[in-house]
């Protein structure tokens, strides 16, 4: 398996294994910076480098509001919907209407918009020498900021997804161990509850190779009662041969196994 840690703004490589709470952690941290720094700061500086009384600055100016609404629709959809689910699988009880596939579908992408406004900004750069090095230096800024992006996508692609998966699939073998433990130790318990001591009494003696009249002689009791007896056992645990009876007695403690002619 390849595991990674996470350098500057999203960069990987080979290295330890990154626990799922310490990606979380980076991500939110991740959201946190672009949205409530980066994207408010690169709108700024467009702002300062364009003459909002042109129509292809408003377009410019535009078009980068629509870049980062889309930006910022997609960072809230995971911090509201994906991280707390995250979060839930960490602390054991996950939601079971959601997956980490579902997170996969709406992982949309917004490079299409993002060119249409670097190629507007190129177009539009002023002859004013000031302005234009503004411009310029947001336009760098814009394509930093791409590659950052396209590395968060990635470490939440390579690194994020598949880890989540992992998870998923460790807490679902979690919980069929757990309800597979809960059922047996609960039909054990139920059907032991379940029977009297005379329904006991006629296992110990069915196991111990009586016929129904040896049965009713031993216990003092008729043989249509033991009748009775073994129908109701056999309806309380749905074992209807005295094999099933011996295995039953044995696990539950009725008898033990060195008294029992196998």
């Amino acid at each position: 398996m390849v595991n990674y840690t996470i350098n500057g703004y999203g960069d990987f490589e080979a290295d330890e294994q990154l626990s799922v709470p310490t990606l979380l952690h980076y991500l939110e941290a991740s959201h946190a910076y672009f949205l409530d720094f980066q994207l408010p700061y690169i709108r700024r500086e467009l702002q300062e480098s364009l003459d909002e009384s042109e129509s292809l600055a408003k377009l410019i100016l535009r078009f980068y509001d629509e870049y980062a609404h889309e930006i910022r629709r997609h960072m809230k959809y995971e911090q509201k919907t994906l991280f707390p689910y995250v979060q839930s699988l960490i602390e054991g009880h996950p939601a079971n209407d959601y997956n980490v596939e579902t997170f996969s579908k709406h992982h949309g992408a917004t490079d299409k918009k993002l060119r249409e406004l670097k190629l507007l900004i190129i177009k539009y750069l002023p002859q004013d020498g000031l302005h234009n090095n503004q411009l310029t230096a947001t336009l760098h800024d814009i394509y930093e900021n791409e590659v950052w992006l396209r590395q968060h996508a990635e470490v939440e692609d390579r690194i994020f997804t598949p880890a989540i998966k992992r998870l998923e699939l460790l807490t679902k073998q979690e919980d069929v161990s757990k309800n597979i433990t809960s059922m047996v130790f609960r039909s054990g318990q139920d059907n032991s509850e379940a029977l009297s001591d005379r329904e006991r009494e006629v296992i110990i003696g069915v196991v111990q190779g009586m016929s129904n009249k040896e049965i009713a002689d031993h216990l003092c009791i008729s043989v249509n009662t033991v009748i009775t007896h073994r129908r109701n056992i056999a309806r309380k645990l749905q074992i209807h041969s005295p094999a099933g009876l011996t295995i039953y007695a044995i696990v539950n403690g009725f008898v033990d196994i060195s008294s029992v002619k196998l």
